[in-house]
């Protein structure tokens, strides 16, 4: 039987909560297909962490991590830590660190599940946005000057690299390719950014040739946040720098009913350094200590782990499971109109799952 080893940071606020739910899943399906044993260890890593410790994980914490298979992410982030400090001092060291360089994050509307949009149903929402997840506008690069003077300056520089742009969109191409409808939309805003988004184009031009098969178009972002809205059902495959991404991803969660239902995962696709899984809904401090975050992400987060590790049944199994618990839709979190506790939603998912196993 293989054995992975996977590393378990829930971080801050809700991630505290889903994370462990996350675990049962992961085990359950584990033991259903009796094709893997994962091993866990467990890193405190976070808010609390950085109270205590004045770092969000140790100085060697990327030596830590890199012997693992794969690393299970919950949230980062919570109001007692300036958000500069918690996003830079965790996630985005793991990401850039590790060369996660393909941020994926399916948007498919469940079933039983309504979408905001009107009139749209399951199977009218099914795309997957590819953020670039290393460069662009997270790279850090500039400074503050003359603080406190009238002529205080802050400059933020984005950078991009042809190795960087062009390793992503040859990663969105044949993730299209993989796909039945096999379309691939382009999201730059190059008509403002003649520099740097401009050179995105070019090299997306420069590649289209390589993937005949692929149907591509050009979007600016403004227009594809618009059509987010209002023809989801024409989009498959996304592909966009990394704050695009980000944005367009939250919309996309939203037009799929909940941020508790979007699933990522950060991928390094060379396999040189572990990849991290992660659900998008951050740590929700509104909530958090209330037992009623969603699961669905962080279990899909699960599914999407073990599919990048070669376990394509035990995933399937996972998915097929959520979709039958949000199909009957009896037990559901608040967030879905629903009264569940999260550990409710979890023992849901595991039944349906037995159920399915048979």
């Amino acid at each position: 039987m293989k054995e992975y080893h996977i590393a378990v940071i829930p971080g801050d606020g809700i991630g505290n909560e889903v994370a462990p739910e996350g675990v049962r899943a992961l085990d359950a399906v584990g033991e259903l297909t009796g094709a893997f044993r994962l091993r866990y260890d467990y890193f405190p890593w976070g808010c609390e962490y950085y109270l205590r410790r004045g770092e969000m994980m140790p100085k060697d914490g990327l030596k830590t991590l890199e012997s693992f298979d794969s690393i299970y992410f919950g949230a980062v982030g919570f109001p007692t830590v300036p958000d500069h400090i918690s996003l830079r001092g965790l996630r985005l060291p793991i990401c850039q660190g590790f060369d996660q360089y393909a941020c994926v994050r399916p948007s498919l509307l469940l079933p039983g599940i309504p979408s905001p949009l009107a009139g749209k149903k399951p199977g009218d929402i099914d795309f997957i946005v590819v953020r670039e997840n290393t460069e662009g506008e997270y790279t850090g690069a500039g400074g503050r000057a003359h603080r406190g003077l009238p002529i205080e300056l802050a400059l933020e520089t984005s950078v991009f690299t042809r190795v960087g742009v062009e390793r992503v969109i040859r990663y969105a191409f044949q993730l299209a390719r993989s796909r039945p409808r096999k379309k691939l939309a382009n999201v730059t805003k190059s008509n403002a950014q003649q520099h740097s988004l401009t050179f995105w184009d070019e090299i997306f031009e420069e590649i289209a040739p390589e993937f005949p098969d692929v149907t591509t178009e050009r979007v600016l972002v403004d227009a594809m946040a618009a059509r987010f809205v209002l023809r989801p059902e024409s989009l498959d495959i996304v592909v966009g720098s990394n704050l695009f991404g980000d944005i367009l991803t939250d919309l996309a969660g939203a037009i799929c009913a909940s941020l508790g239902l979007a699933p990522s995962g950060n991928i390094n696709p060379e396999r040189t350094y572990p990849s991290m899984f992660e659900p998008v809904h951050g740590s929700a401090p509104d909530i958090f200590g209330k037992g009623i975050a969603n699961p669905v992400a962080m279990v899909w987060c699960g599914a999407m782990m073990l599919e990048f590790l070669g376990e394509k049944v035990a995933a399937d199994l996972m998915v097929n499971a959520i979709k039958a618990v949000t199909a009957e839709r009896r037990v559901l979190t608040p967030d879905l109109g629903g009264r569940a506790k999260t550990s409710e939603v979890t023992d849901e998912i595991i039944a349906k799952a037995r159920a399915l196993a048979k």
